[in-house]
């Protein structure tokens, strides 16, 4: 990390990664274990494409969700969900061949919990770190979740192999509480005061807190817009305690708890608007294949289900290799560019995986983790420099609802369209980020 980095900044950054590494590990073992799981008990591909519809559901809730995150303070809104669904996920030592809809129930509150995590971290990030590590320290994390995929997978397979579902559950369990001690280690930085302020009497909340900030908001690269010549935001001061919307006037407590403020905000600025759609086009699409995958792996290469989860470590490997380029491509290309770019990164991998052969497959699964993380580090960070930390609660969480939200239609739609063929959700989610990744460049090309 940049030597500009002062020693509580070292350890917020460690801390975080630890997190990243812990919740990566967690996450994607116990999703994958939940789709395995679930397909052992009924036998269908479709039903276990649902544990994954079940996770992004509550997406379409995350700009209610997010103004609650703005009302709390973070890191104790953190420790207090870490820990209510690591004792929520305990409830699958109950499921059965008869019972296995408890996955389903158990999942759709993992999914609730990671929309408010994801909106409380974001939120809290450029509380405890300098805005010019921003994206590295994304594109760092990214990896250190991604990357999980490497072990995560092969780790919960073998487990379930093991032992079945309960001592992955109890794992995950376990990860999630000690995350939970980690966020509690946390240093906020404390809020940048005028000069002779009194800190008794300016009313500035802390860092973690809502409605507290000690940074600007401003571009998605540090210095300056995403495009050269200036700032392309909406009008209005894009510095905390200043207003987000034109005329510059600070709102009101009251305003603050309006869950409409994230999206307003971000359809306001056309840079957060494009690398959130970039990415939202990308994720979707990736869960339209949700299904198909489980049928490249036993239809098209041959393979017990599990054996998906070689392709997800796979993927980790080229995620990485992504997370850990993205902060530098940010950097010098700027969200839209590097989101496009990441996008067409999936279309090619996605129309590869119809190639039934392993080591096609496994490649598709690497260029897959590579291009994912572009689009996703780029719409995140982007809304980390961009937005004042009173609203980013919101607008993080809105963000997380256009990014994620089109999974809940993408995953059961996809489910269907393989029943036709396998290869068919795999192909229209190819043209869909094609689609995603040439439209800016060419806009841009354009002017």
């Amino acid at each position: 990390m940049r030597g500009a980095l002062n020693r509580y900044r070292d350890r917020n950054v460690v801390l975080f990664v630890a997190i990243s590494l812990l919740s990566g590990f967690g996450g994607t073992a116990m999703a994958l274990v939940a789709g395995v799981w679930t397909r052992e008990l009924t036998g269908s591909n479709s039903l276990a494409a649902l544990v994954g519809f079940c996770l992004y559901l509550p997406a379409a809730l995350g700009p209610l969700l997010g103004a609650v995150v703005d009302r709390l303070p973070r890191r104790a809104l953190l420790i207090g969900v870490n820990l209510s669904t690591a004792a929520a996920l305990l409830i699958l030592l109950a499921v059965t061949a008869r019972r296995w809809w408890l996955i389903l129930v158990v999942m759709l509150a993992y999914g609730v919990s990671h929309v408010v995590r994801a909106a409380a971290e974001s939120a809290l990030l450029p509380a405890v770190l300098p805005a010019e590590v921003l994206g590295d320290v994304n594109g760092v994390r990214t990896s250190a979740a991604e990357g999980m995929k490497l072990i995560a997978p092969l780790a919960g397979a073998g487990l379930f192999a093991w032992g079945g579902g309960p001592p992955v559950t109890i794992l995950t369990a376990v990860v999630l509480a000690t995350a939970a001690g980690l966020y509690g280690l946390v240093r906020p930085r404390p809020p940048r005061r005028p000069p002779g302020a009194d800190p008794a009497r300016d009313g500035s909340a802390g860092p973690d807190r809502p409605g507290g900030s000690d940074r600007p908001g401003g571009s998605d690269r540090p210095g300056g817009s995403d495009r050269p010549g200036g700032s392309d935001r909406p009008g209005g001061s894009d510095r905390p305690g200043g207003s987000d919307r034109p005329g510059g006037s600070r709102p009101s407590a009251a305003r603050w708890a309006q869950p409409g403020d994230g999206f307003r905000f971000l359809r306001g600025d056309p840079v957060l608007r494009r690398a959130v759609s970039i990415g939202g086009v990308a994720i979707a699409m990736s869960g339209l294949t949700t299904a198909a995958m489980y049928a490249v792996v036993t239809d098209g290469l041959h393979r017990p289900a599990a054996f998906l989860g070689v392709l997800t470590s796979a993927q980790g490997a080229g995620s990485i290799v992504g997370g850990l380029v993205a902060g530098l491509l940010l950097a010098r290309f700027g969200a839209v560019r590097v989101g496009a770019a990441g996008a067409l990164l999936v279309a090619v991998a996605f129309t590869a995986f119809c190639v039934p052969w392993l080591p096609v497959a496994v490649g598709a699964a690497v260029t897959t983790g590579l291009g994912l993380p572009w689009t996703l580090v780029a719409a995140m960070t982007a809304v980390q420099m961009r937005t004042p930390q009173r609203l980013l609660g919101r607008v993080a969480a809105t963000a997380g609802a256009v990014l994620f939200t089109p999974l809940v239609v993408a995953i059961p739609v996809g489910a269907g369209l393989v029943l036709a063929d396998r290869r068919l959700p795999l192909l229209v989610a190819a043209a869909g980020c094609a689609f995603a990744g040439l439209l800016p460049l060419l806009r841009d090309s354009g002017r």
